[in-house]
């Protein structure tokens, strides 16, 4: 007898994309799970499991035999569909070859659909997808189909025959393959026959449980940003323990402009929340004097905000539990899903609480992605206002400020990022953004100010659309926008004397600069 909960379980092998798996998974509203390779041991136990995912990985199965799969998985009898790696981890244990490339093949491919089935469902003979790997499989057993290649003649999707078992080597979890979302939605609908039962209103009722049996009558602090993900959490942590929780506000120096304010006015309409506003800019930059290196940048905040809300913190009765807006970006990007995961940049949230601080942690967002989140704080009741904001860093403007952050940097990047801002929303265009926001650099550029010489900072703009944050393209602007913006800020910012704009794609480069 299967649980209410059915699950589908992506096997996390270090792939950056696997995150993506999760959400082309919850788009087709069915509840997912990431888990280590070690968790496919326990799979006999875990009765409600409808489907099993192997993600990607940046790993070769040829010399690595670390993450053979054993027979509890197959035991199961539910679907299987690999991955990249996956599927080269599915050929290797049914006896297929493996060769490692000469080449690797990445970017955009031409994919020949010879058999559809259940997983190619929908979709034209060709279809123009997305490789990256290195390894391919050159030669399956007997008991396997080819059920698709591409231009270059690579085996790129296989299926064992008279089961639900398949391998596709490109990736479809990434909008590059354009499917749509079919392959996966295939995969769980069709293939593993989801009923389609996770919705926004289990995620809450499940979260507002969860939260209530781990707290009991503890009581909880949380840092309120005002950004999106802290103020879904503070939403989501009042209505499951109420008075129990204590948001701090923490003015870090590093906020933007008239962020406390706005703060107020969001949460006003939140039944006797507890909101305690503590000025600790000084403390903060401070510590950041001198200080270049981005990395150091982000623990000096992380350790320097741990050490504001244990202070705070003495000052509330029976506190056991520190809350944090953590969401998957944040984890992926951390490299916390994964023992095989690369680091991209740590998160000043991700890796739990020093030893010393006395609190454990809760992240009632930590396995949502930033669209999920929104959603959800729609559905608690929080004004659009706060949830259409565009996102906001944890480490604030230090990591929109290259090398040693200042204070006067920071007072600069505030009134331009605000004319940045303002002018999107008189535009109509700033719900056509994802994210966009104004960097600091520190090098200065001769410019001419009357009829005299001026020597100022340069500043660049960042704007991107993106569905997910993992992959992200530059905003297409009007030429007009972009000379009025610069006019504005390098006339009514002091110190600026130059606007450039950022239009770099994620990847290679991240969203945020540092």
């Amino acid at each position: 007898m299967k649980s209410e909960t059915e699950t589908i379980l992506i096997v996390d092998y270090g792939s950056q994309y696997t995150q993506l798996i999760a959400r082309r998974i919850r788009e087709n509203k069915t509840y997912c799970e990431v888990v280590t390779p070690a968790h496919l041991n326990n799979l006999k136990d875990s009765e409600n499991i409808i489907g099993v995912i192997l993600s990607g990985g940046p790993n070769s199965t040829i010399n690595d035999n670390k993450h053979d799969l054993n027979d509890y998985l197959f035991e199961l009898d539910v679907p299987v569909l690999g991955i990249c790696f996956g599927m080269q981890l599915i050929c290797k244990k049914f006896g297929g070859v493996l060769e490692q490339s000469s080449s690797r093949e990445y970017g955009k491919a031409k994919l020949d659909i010879h058999i559809k089935g259940k997983i190619f469902d929908g979709l034209s003979d060709t279809l123009e997808v997305w490789m990256s790997h290195g390894d391919s499989v050159t030669e399956v057993s007997d008991n396997f189909k080819i059920i698709a290649s591409t231009n270059k003649k690579s085996l790129s999707a296989i299926k064992v025959n008279n089961k639900e078992i398949y391998g596709i080597q490109f990736h479809p979890e990434v909008t590059h393959t354009l499917d749509d979302g079919k392959i996966i939605s295939n995969f769980v609908n069709k293939i593993c026959n989801s009923r389609s039962q996770w919705t926004t209103k289990n995620i809450i009722i499940k979260q507002i449980s969860q939260i209530k049996n781990k707290v009991g009558d503890d009581n909880v602090i949380l840092g309120l940003s005002g950004g999106v993900d802290s103020s879904v959490s503070a939403a989501i942590l009042h209505k499951a323990i109420s008075s129990q929780l204590t948001c701090i506000f923490v003015d870090n120096g590093l906020l933007r402009l008239n962020e406390r304010d706005q703060v107020k006015e969001s949460f006003k309409d939140f039944e006797k929340i507890k909101i305690h506003y503590v000025d600790a800019s000084k403390l903060f930059m401070k510590r950041l004097e001198g200080i270049t290196e981005p990395e150091e940048k982000r623990k000096i905040i992380g350790k320097t905000f741990v050490d504001v809300f244990q202070d705070e913190a003495k000052k509330i009765e029976n506190v056991k539990w520190l809350a944090q807006g953590t969401i998957y970006p944040d984890v992926i990007e951390s490299a916390a899903s994964s023992e095989n995961a690369h680091l991209i940049k740590s998160h000043h949230n991700v890796g739990g609480l020093p030893k010393e601080m006395n609190l454990d942690l809760i992240e009632p967002l930590r396995e949502l992605f930033k669209d999920e989140v929104r959603k959800l704080g729609i559905e608690l009741g929080i004004k659009s206002t706060l949830i259409n904001r565009h996102p906001f860093p944890g480490p604030g403007l230090a990591v929109r400020i290259l090398g040693e952050v200042k204070k006067e940097y920071a007072d600069i990047l505030r009134e331009a990022d605000n004319i940045f801002i303002k002018m999107l929303h008189e535009y109509n265009m700033y719900n056509k953004i994802s994210q966009a926001f104004t960097v600091f650099m520190p090098i200065k550029s001769v410019g001419v100010t009357g009829d005299g010489r001026s020597y100022g900072n340069v500043l660049s703009l960042r704007a991107v659309k993106t569905i997910d944050f993992m992959t992200a393209k530059p905003f297409d602007f009007p030429f007009n926008f972009l000379e009025e913006v610069s006019t504005k800020i390098i006339n009514e910012v002091p110190g600026i004397s130059r606007v450039c704009l950022d239009i770099s794609s994620k990847p290679p480069a991240t969203i945020e600069w540092e």
